[in-house]
């Protein structure tokens, strides 16, 4: 059982310490985006330089994002939270100072440790310092400052690079950081889980498979698809995630247990969010680029520009949890992903050489709408279709595999870039990102053929509550969905 000393501050500093910590590590998912063209040019590196200046971070996270969750209930969640912040924010500082892309690389790297460790016991923490009665609008806030967060990256960036340096994008973590260490040291009530044993083996063959997937997308267009190098990246990276498999099968606890996926719900809906983030994460990356070193926007503007994408969840996603109350979430997560994979392929087919913003407007203004509906009831979906004692893991591995589709689709839709087009010319870029939005919208209309697979709700007693954020408390599985 967990165990948990008195509380040392009240409900409100929790809610801030944690969400001024959540906000830091979801911001560094996309603020790098519109800083891209600039460190290019400050930093050099070519096409695959720039994919792993997010993939490296994405995947860090998404690889230790379970085992940080288990080391805070094994040696305690206010102390590993502090090491967890301490170190993002020692990789922030480091990334700012990077002399060249290569260091700029390895400090994202240790970001992202830092940011598995710190933002999964943002919940727990939350939770443990929050009254039952007041904790769905805590978990509320919480969960609006992460999607604030999402919303303002590309412009937060943006701004941050034409107005002072691309730099500052990381330095802004370091005050933050500094402030929350003490804050959480002497706010934060310390809480311990079960203390159940660390899956070394399962994070190790997770970790090394991903990253030889992506190491050989990465370095396929450069080094040409039948290098050895690129061969055996790939065939050796597919083979331990198929091991990773195998241990789910067999293990006695597994990081993640495979035996969830026997639901057709949390199949579904973990299906639907890694190509749900892989055709996304692709198309922000090189959109970015396309909106500054083709269409000539500044960094601000082309921050502002992506806003009626990136931030239309903060509008839509409270009609889109009153839809899902009304019809279920099945349907709402459905028509969101077709949505969103419309918007990525009227977009495809608009973008020249000189499009207007007026013609890329409602492919953008789609996809935006599209991704609020996705948003707002997945992560019910996800908790609903396991047991309650399994929510914890489930949650986890929900958010583990959506970076993971951030850092393929980045992979993969670089590769195709590169394949088609590439940075020679501003025709070689349109030609290029024309079929790697094709290859977006295609992956996010496949996540909506599988959302369509999970089991519809089986209303057996009063409605479930509101779908909301990942920290809302769901009903028991077998009220929310048939599996």
């Amino acid at each position: 059982m967990s165990q948990q000393t008195p509380r040392r501050g009240g409900a409100v500093w929790a809610l801030v310490i944690t969400s001024v910590a959540g906000f830091m590590a979801a911001l560094d998912n996309l603020v790098v985006t519109t800083a891209l063209p600039a460190i290019r040019e400050d930093l050099g590196g070519a096409l695959h330089d720039l994919e792993w200046t997010v993939s490296a971070y994405t995947l860090t996270f998404a690889c230790l994002l379970m085992t940080g969750a288990a080391l805070g209930d094994r040696f305690g969640r206010r102390r590993l939270f502090l090491v967890g912040t301490a170190v993002f924010t020692a990789a922030s500082a480091g990334a700012a100072l990077a002399p060249g892309i290569g260091g700029l690389i390895a400090a994202r790297a240790v970001q992202g440790v830092g940011a598995a460790v710190m933002m999964p016991l943002t919940l727990t923490l939350l939770t443990a310092a929050v009254p039952a009665a007041r904790r769905g609008m805590a978990y509320g806030i919480w969960g609006a400052v992460n999607g604030l967060a999402v919303a303002s990256g590309p412009l937060i960036g943006g701004a941050l690079t034409e107005h002072i340096s691309w730099q500052w994008i990381f330095w802004l973590n370091v005050p933050l950081g500094v402030a929350l260490l003490p804050l959480a040291r002497l706010r934060l009530a310390e809480s311990h889980g079960t203390g159940a044993r660390l899956d070394i083996p399962g994070t190790l063959l997770a970790s090394g498979g991903l990253f030889g997937v992506v190491y050989g997308l990465v370095r396929g267009p450069v080094d040409g698809w039948t290098d050895t190098a690129v061969l055996l990246s790939l065939l050796g990276g597919a083979a331990l995630l198929a091991g990773f498999v195998r241990h789910g099968v067999h293990a006695k606890n597994p990081v993640l247990p495979m035996r969830l996926f026997r639901s057709r719900a949390f199949a579904g809906i973990n299906a639907a969010s890694l190509l749900m983030f892989l055709g996304v994460f692709g198309s922000v990356f090189l959109l970015s680029q396309y909106l500054q070193g083709v269409l000539g926007y500044s960094p601000t503007e082309a921050g502002l520009r992506m806003l009626p994408w990136t931030g239309m969840p903060m509008l839509v996603a409270p009609v889109a949890g009153l839809l899902a109350d009304r019809f279920g979430g099945r349907p709402v997560v459905a028509t969101g992903l077709f949505l969103q994979a419309a918007g990525l392929g009227q977009l495809a087919l608009v973008i020249t050489t000189d499009a207007s913003y007026a013609v890329q407007l409602p492919g953008l203004i789609i996809s935006g709408i599209g991704m609020a509906l996705f948003f707002a009831p997945a992560s019910h979906l996800v908790m609903s279709s396991v047991r309650t004692r399994e929510q914890g893991v489930a949650s986890g591995a929900n958010n583990a595999l959506r970076e993971v589709g951030g850092a393929l689709g980045v992979a993969v839709m670089g590769s195709i870039f590169s394949a088609q087009g590439g940075y020679r010319t501003a025709l070689a870029f349109v030609d290029g990102l024309r079929p790697a939005l094709v290859t977006g919208a295609a992956a996010v209309a496949v996540a909506g053929v599988a959302a369509l697979l999970i089991p519809a709700r089986r209303r057996s007693g009063p409605a479930g509550p509101a779908a909301g954020g990942a920290g809302s408390a769901p009903a028991p599985a077998a009220e929310a969905v048939s599996r």
